[in-house]
């Protein structure tokens, strides 16, 4: 008895020190991690009821309410709604009936009163908040990824507190609105209309969607339901060509996607619509997926590659039906495990779609100059990146999550196996389906389907940054190889070691010789090598399946635009493009192999690569001096070949836009007037309007003496009013007189002139063009002390893009210095933000230091 009365007060005790303890302080601005997790286990049963009355009117405000139903688990803490706009929108708030002060605070609201464990309802009458809105004269669209729906409504704004939402919109009349689940009716009232729509599927608040605005709409059944397509083209062209391929290409995967996860198509439907000026390719919201529209509206013009990238945007969007959507990361900082599965699958829905391509060029080329484009600069990340709060995470995104993922994961498949990769992923959409999973999780699943360590394996590729350098050593004695061993460093001078495959190609005069490599430590010995003749040449990674820098003997260069395997050839291109980087062979002698492509090569792909490289050496890599001597040689032989009748269309279209963006001289900027003033025509080159738009922009860019002229007309071609607006937006960048370009960078400190951002990046892409840095760089400071402010107010591709579109173009010392100091002066700046910019001012960072 005494021991149970000494364990009691034990107890009390315990219990009042646990009373008196401090807790811990959740409130923060963004959604910091603890405050998510807590939330996590506090709430659950969220379901939005949420209306908007849009105005007529652009500025008017858009007056919103909110039926908030939830179940909470704990009332340890008060609970704390997201909402990151200003306090002042929030007109009322009631909890369970009874009215509550508003208590905003750190972009949060604080509701401490009436709250009840259990079934709770919370009622918010307020003006939406802007940021993210997107609002025309006459359509709007949301886009809320990572963390953006709270700057439009209350809401938990983490992915791993899933919700239903019941929508109704008023909108002015001639307008149309598309959200995520079906329309339910729509009622006149007076010069507005009122759409209620049906409950939606569970979500993410990032996929909520809601498009409202005057657009065009067709409806048509591609296989098992009706799919809704709303746009705003204009070109009759471009319509009839591309609905079909559209509707064609969502419903092929689909048919892909259920077919390999053995899941049926898991929401109540698919619709889209394309959006002009739209931020990204395309985003993934349920029932309601947005594109640009330019990218999923081509015309016969279009080159083989253009087609191929809009059916893979295609593919991505609807495999993260499943990888995103239905299956979604638990945090943040799994964000590349949706966007992988979405490249990855989309890599294989379009094989049999375009049954001519060669599949392993076709991933190669999407692929690893992106990747490497960021892994090779101080400002890499590791694909699985450490996030603390949720307001940084639009910075994850980039080259590494898009195109280093898919990389890693073609290698894991080819770890595990083909058929065990699949069965994984299988139970993992069947384990997770409507829920929230990590990258641990797929990884323990895998797992158990393999003898190998694929945690180990897991740590170097997802879990850190960087890239091996592969290096040789072989002997011959008699001619023969003796021995050929690889070995493997990190670039970043760590002690990490890539455990992968990859294919060595030996190039004899009339033959090859195609040896398989793994490598897992430091080195291998290539023993099928030894006792071969000494080779011509040897490529390396020649299959395109490995990743690094593979070594590259300057005396090789001349073999390879003879090599007649189309991926071996286009990889040992993108190989010499990492070793002018690094130092081991010049810019000139890399230009002048892409020159040699150019003008020979004839599969469309590579020659569109090849293409690209030769722009990026000759802008970036060349100094002036070199530029002024190659210029008039380069433009005359791709004049040449434009005029060349032994050329596909496809190969012609290429040619011409490498001469267009190097016709700066006299000559050429001549020769691009006639083009474009229908004087000239070059045979087999298809051009469209959006083509004759663009030249008559480059003339102004280069200084043609009826700039004027030449805008005012091709302003006037223009039918569609989107096309207009973006014309008009980028005529300052392109005036002639510097102080109405000094004028207009100085107009982008404004918010709201920065919200068109695909349009801001194209202006600020003219303005400090190359030709014209002299007297564009003294807005170089002005660039990057934007660059905070347009993490927290642009979407997440943006500042990586505002930085290319600047800093990211130069090549002189000064703006080396300026980027210097700001870094020197900023300290303290976040991680990822940095890394952005150490990623854009690379090239720059490499031209000054290879001098």
């Amino acid at each position: 008895m005494k021991k149970n009365i000494a364990f009691s007060i034990c107890l009390l005790v315990l219990n009042a020190a646990c009373d008196t303890a401090p807790k811990v302080d959740l409130l923060e601005e963004g959604i910091p991690l603890k405050m998510a997790t807590y939330r996590k286990e506090q709430v659950s049963d969220v379901v939005y009821t949420l209306s908007f009355d849009i105005p007529s009117e652009k500025q008017d405000p858009i007056p919103s309410r909110l039926k908030l139903d939830l179940e909470i688990n704990d009332l340890s803490h008060p609970l704390y709604l997201d909402f990151n706009a200003a306090g002042s929108l929030l007109k009322s708030i009631g909890v369970n009936g009874e009215a509550q002060e508003i208590n905003h605070q750190k972009e949060h609201i604080i509701v401490s009163e009436n709250l009840k464990k259990g079934p709770n309802t919370i009622e918010i009458v307020f003006n939406a908040g802007e940021l993210s809105l997107n609002r025309n004269e006459d359509f709007l669209y949301t886009l809320l990824v990572p963390d953006r729906a709270s700057t439009l409504f209350p809401c938990f704004d983490q992915p791993n507190i899933k919700a239903r939402y019941i929508l109704d919109v008023t909108a002015p009349d001639g307008w149309k609105v598309l959200c995520g689940a079906p329309l339910l009716k729509s009622t006149k009232k007076g010069d507005k209309v009122h759409y209620s729509f049906d409950e939606s599927d569970s979500m993410s608040t990032y996929l909520f969607s809601m498009v409202a605005g005057k657009f065009e709409s067709v409806t048509e059944n591609p296989g098992v339901f009706d799919m809704t397509l709303l746009y705003r083209e204009t070109d009759s062209v471009k319509i009839e060509h591309s609905i079909p391929i559209i509707f064609d290409l969502h419903q092929r995967s689909i048919d892909f996607l259920k077919d390999y996860t053995r899941y049926e198509f898991p929401f109540q439907k698919l619709d889209y619509v394309a959006i002009p000026g739209f931020q990204y390719g395309g985003m993934e919201h349920v029932g309601a997926v947005q594109y640009r529209q330019s990218s999923i509206f081509l015309d016969e013009s279009a080159t083989e590659r253009r087609r191929m990238a809009s059916a893979k945007l295609i593919a991505h969007e609807t495999s993260h039906m499943w990888f995103g959507d239905m299956v979604t990361m638990d945090w943040f900082n799994d964000v590349w495990m949706k966007e992988v599965f979405a490249n990855f699958m989309a890599d294989k829905i379009i094989n049999p779609t375009f049954p001519d391509i060669n599949h392993n060029l076709q991933f190669m080329i999407s692929h690893y100059r992106g990747a490497y484009g960021e892994d090779r600069t101080r400002g890499t990340n590791p694909i699985r990146q450490q996030l603390d709060n949720l307001k940084h995470a639009g910075s994850l995104y980039g080259g590494i999550i898009y195109n280093k993922a898919p990389i890693m994961m073609r290698q894991l498949e080819a770890t595990i196996g083909e058929k065990a990769f699949r069965d994984g992923v299988r139970e993992y959409i069947s384990t997770y389906a409507f829920n929230n999973a990590t990258w641990n999780d797929l990884v323990e699943i895998l797992d158990e389907l393999t003898p190998k360590d694929l945690k180990q394996w897991s740590e170097v590729w997802v879990n850190q940054s960087g890239r091996p350098v592969l290096t040789e050593k072989i002997n011959y004695e008699e001619g023969k190889i003796t021995n050929f061993t690889i070995s493997q460093h990190a670039e970043d001078g760590s002690d990490k070691l890539w455990p992968q495959s990859f294919e060595v190609t030996l190039v004899y005069p009339e033959a090859t010789r195609i040896i398989p490599v793994t490598i897992s430590g430091s080195s291998v010995e290539v023993k099928l090598a030894i006792g071969l003749p000494k080779p011509q040449a040897i490529i390396y990674n020649s299959n395109a399946f490995g990743y690094g820098v593979f070594p590259l003997d300057a005396s090789d260069l001349t073999i390879i635009p003879q090599l007649k395997d189309e991926v071996a050839r286009a990889y040992a291109y993108v190989n010499t493009y990492e070793n002018a980087l690094s130092g081991n062979i010049s810019p000139l002698e890399a230009f002048d192999l892409y020159m040699e492509g150019v003008l020979n090569e004839s599969n469309e792909f590579v020659h569109g690569m090849a293409c690209g490289q030769a722009s990026a050496i000759f802008w970036s890599f060349l100094d002036g001096e070199q530029r002024t001597k190659k210029q008039p040689l380069v433009e005359e032989l791709l004049w040449k070949e434009l005029l060349d009748d032994g050329h596909k269309p496809n190969i012609k279209k290429n040619l011409f836009g490498l001469w267009k963006g190097l016709a700066y001289s006299d000559n050429a900027k001549e020769r691009l007037y006639q083009i474009w003033n229908k004087d000239l025509e070059i045979p087999d080159l298809k051009l469209n309007q959006d083509d004759y738009t663009d030249m008559a922009m480059s003339l102004a860019l280069y200084g043609h003496e009826k700039a004027a002229t030449i805008l005012e007309e091709a302003r006037a071609q223009l039918k569609n009013p989107d096309k207009v607006k973006r014309f008009e937006f980028l005529l300052p960048a392109l005036s002639s007189d510097v102080t109405v370009r000094d004028a207009f960078f100085e107009s982008l400190k404004e918010v709201q002139n920065r919200e068109k951002e695909s349009w801001v990046g194209t202006a600020c892409g003219f303005i400090h063009h190359p030709l014209r840095q002299k007297t564009a760089i003294k807005h170089l400071p002005l660039a990057l002390e934007l660059l905070e402010e347009i993490q927290k107010t642009g979407d997440i591709f943006f500042p990586k893009r505002w930085l290319t579109s600047t800093v990211g173009q130069y090549q002189t010392n000064k703006a080396y210095e300026m980027v210097e100091t700001y870094l020197s002066q900023h300290p303290d700046m976040e991680p990822s933000l940095k890394g952005k910019l150490l990623q854009a001012s690379d090239d720059l960072y490499r031209f000054v230091n290879q001098e």
